[in-house]
């Protein structure tokens, strides 16, 4: 890349470098960080360096942008020196002067945003890389935003007809002492208490009394001024991964067996105590309704390049008769993407390996930017 003083993984020697650019964006500033440098190394260490020219560009917590010196050198001595967690410092970047200077390059360049909640994954970033007329993977920005505010993503699923547990979405500003009392009349205890916009489990609490509703609140406060509560279910965790633009497709859902009272942060990231069945053990019946309603989520919300649709299973067949079926727990936009997250296992389940996830994504980001900017000329 010229201009910008920005190396990136060097073409063999003697011959034109015809690799895609794959711009990799890492980190961020939310509370999401690590979980983001974690995916982005095991994308580099998977990513075809045939096909692609990789430039790893970290984003700091105080929103600083740099080109990864560390993830760059060990990318030149072989994709086995990469560490298990790529470093964001490095050399500092304008990002207007990052996707300027790679929108003018003859080869193609696609940016890969490998970020995880606000600030990256809820349309921010994606904005500013249209604005840079480059193709990027994931979804646009409307459906990026949108389903990062689950308040706001429950409206949209609702209008669509996607069943969803019970549940109410409040403001900070709309907070009364009487409020939490309301809540709990209406949904019962205990409730999950969320943060609209944040992911991975993040500032997320389960409450069994009145007064935990309130602490709970007041810790989801802390990293957002919207919140979600929603009825405890007791139920499978379903989740599917689904690929594509205009004519997506859904792998072999698999259930998420949690290892914590519910699918927390530490669940996931830290104490190793949950696992996953792939497929789910919920019949072939549910199995291709899961994959049906998940196509039909990501649609509603507008969603390209990928997404894992999360879905409580409550049994029809139950023998108490409250079983409702499958509903929707959220969408997330950039799910983790280390090889053993949900969203590669499940196409490795289908036999998609992850370079080819990899590949596929950088495709449909291609395909989506031609199309959409055909739209926008006259």
């Amino acid at each position: 890349m010229t201009g910008t003083g920005i190396r990136a993984t060097n073409p063999p020697a003697d011959q034109p470098d015809e690799r895609i650019n794959l711009i990799v964006l890492f980190g961020g500033e939310s509370a999401e960080h690590d979980v983001s440098c974690t995916t982005a190394a095991h994308v580099l260490a998977a990513a075809d360096t045939d096909k692609y020219r990789i430039t790893p560009v970290g984003i700091s917590t105080g929103g600083r942008w740099a080109v990864a010196t560390s993830a760059l050198d060990a990318l030149e001595s072989g994709q086995d020196a990469l560490p298990g967690r790529l470093d964001p410092d490095g050399t500092e970047v304008s990002p207007t002067a990052l996707l300027s200077a790679a929108a003018t390059e003859p080869s193609t360049t696609v940016v890969m945003p490998l970020l995880h909640g606000p600030m990256g994954e809820d349309g921010t970033v994606q904005g500013l890389v249209e604005l840079a007329n480059l193709p990027y993977v994931g979804a646009g920005v409307l459906a990026s935003a949108v389903a990062m505010d689950k308040a706001m993503a429950k409206q949209v699923l609702a209008a669509a007809g996607i069943p969803q547990a019970r549940s109410r979405s409040f403001a900070e500003h709309d907070l009364t002492p009487s409020l939490p009392d309301d809540i709990v009349e209406e949904l019962g205890l205990p409730v999950f208490v969320k943060p609209a916009n944040m992911g991975s489990s993040v500032g997320v609490s389960k409450a069994r009394t009145i007064d935990e509703v309130r602490d709970a609140i007041d810790v989801a406060l802390s990293y957002d001024e919207w919140i979600v509560v929603e009825e405890a279910i007791t139920g499978k965790e379903i989740e599917v991964a689904v690929l594509g633009n205009l004519e997506p497709q859904a792998a072999t859902p698999g259930e998420i067996v949690p290892g914590d009272d519910f699918y927390s942060y530490d669940d996931k990231y830290v104490s190793d105590q949950s696992y996953a069945l792939i497929p789910a053990p919920i019949g072939d019946a549910a199995l291709a309704e899961a994959r049906e309603l998940a196509i039909r989520t990501y649609r509603a919300l507008r969603c390209e390049g990928l997404a894992r649709v999360d879905f409580f299973w409550e049994d029809p067949a139950d023998h108490t008769g409250r079983g409702r079926g499958f509903l929707c727990n959220e969408v997330n936009t950039m799910p983790g993407f280390t090889p053993i997250s949900m969203f590669p296992k499940m196409w490795i389940s289908d036999g998609v390996s992850y370079p080819e996830i990899i590949d596929r994504l950088v495709e449909l980001a291609i395909e989506r930017h031609g199309r959409r900017r055909r739209n926008t000329k006259h």
